[in-house]
């Protein structure tokens, strides 16, 4: 089949479907795949939107973790199967740093902590980008996830009461809320997944308030302070926008720091004339230059996520038609009530 061919197939069965599918595409997915998605937005957002919706069929372009998420919400709170369903196109479409933790590992980071510091409470905040295990995690210890848009509000609220908090698995998106809320550099620890122990004495998690977990975005994580002086001398007087997944010493260097959504209001609300230099995924800075032609936008550096690559025309369209069974994503039944908890907090908040 043409790409045309392929593009009305799917137009015309999401006509049959109606309100019973819904396809939801992240910011990242190639416009080709976007111009055919219901809703477009970030991870939460979307998953909110089709726990809200009535479609019982769900279809998520974007990577595993987020289709988790949207099952995750879909079923009862026990995590009872309520006939709703959702597919992921490309299955192996993953997320390097969700898969940088694992609930195991936590687990055993968390007892450690715990007996090197009985004396204070210890609360788990998870990115919204980490597996449902991880979530469930979270959630069995009262903790609560974030996103990159609310990081900064969940962790000060828990830090304002006291807490202290492993934060997992973006090492640099805790950095940078911690430098926003003006903590000292010597108020939080790395645990390195690599090393024994994570690499920590007792003594220096006692004396910390923040314990980040050694994950990252390999894409955001890419930039670095080389393409951030490049990116000024091509484009004087450019105002840079970088997603906070960025390392802090380079976010640092940025007018504004923010999520995806944040980058998208800021373009949105720019005056005709403005030039922007935007540290994000090459397909949405791609997009927002097409839909913003009186703005000059150029990529920080161009730097494209393979995973959310993966999902093809092609792919939607078996979907829509086969619907085979190895593309719907099932989170176990039992992870639901504590991952389900981790991200109500976050909502609740």
């Amino acid at each position: 089949m043409t790409v045309a061919e392929t593009a009305a197939a799917i137009d015309a069965i999401r006509r049959g479907q109606g309100d019973d599918l819904l396809i939801l595409g992240h910011h990242y997915q190639d416009s080709a795949v976007v111009a055919h998605c219901d809703a477009v937005g970030d991870s939460l957002e979307l998953s909110r939107i089709a726990a809200a919706s009535k479609a019982n069929r769900i279809v998520f372009c974007g990577v595993r973790f987020m289709a988790e998420t949207a099952d995750i919400l879909v079923r009862g709170p026990r995590g009872e199967d309520l006939g709703r369903r959702v597919y992921q196109p490309a299955p192996s479409a993953g997320c390097p740093m969700a898969d940088m933790a694992s609930a195991d590992a936590l687990e055993a980071a968390w007892a450690q902590i715990a007996a090197a510091d009985p004396d204070s409470r210890w609360v788990p905040i998870v990115y919204v980008n980490s597996t449902a295990d991880v979530k469930a995690f979270c959630g069995r210890y009262g903790g609560s996830a974030c996103t990159s848009g609310n990081g900064l509000r969940v962790l000060r609220r828990f830090l304002d009461q006291g807490a202290k908090i492993l934060f997992a698995p973006d090492q640099h998106l805790c950095a940078n809320i911690l430098r926003t809320l003006g903590y000292p550099e010597d108020s939080h620890a790395l645990w390195q997944r690599e090393l024994p122990d994570g690499g920590l004495t007792p003594d220096v998690i006692r004396r910390s308030r923040v314990i980040a977990w050694s994950g990252c975005c390999p894409i955001h994580a890419g930039f670095t302070s080389e393409d951030v002086a490049a990116a000024r001398a091509a484009a004087p007087g450019a105002t840079l926008l970088i997603h906070p997944e960025a390392p802090s010493p380079v976010a640092a260097q940025a007018e504004m720091a923010g999520s995806t959504k944040e980058i998208i209001a800021a373009v949105e609300a720019a005056a005709p004339g403005g030039s922007y230099l935007i540290g994000t995924e090459q397909h949405l800075v791609e997009r927002l230059t097409a839909d913003h032609p009186g703005l000059t936008i150029r990529p920080l550096r161009p730097i494209v996520c393979e995973d959310m690559g993966k999902t093809t025309l092609d792919d939607l369209l078996t979907t829509l038609r086969d619907w085979p069974e190895s593309r719907r994503v099932t989170v176990d039944p039992a992870l639901v009530p504590d991952a389900r908890a981790c991200v109500e907090r976050m909502l609740a908040l």
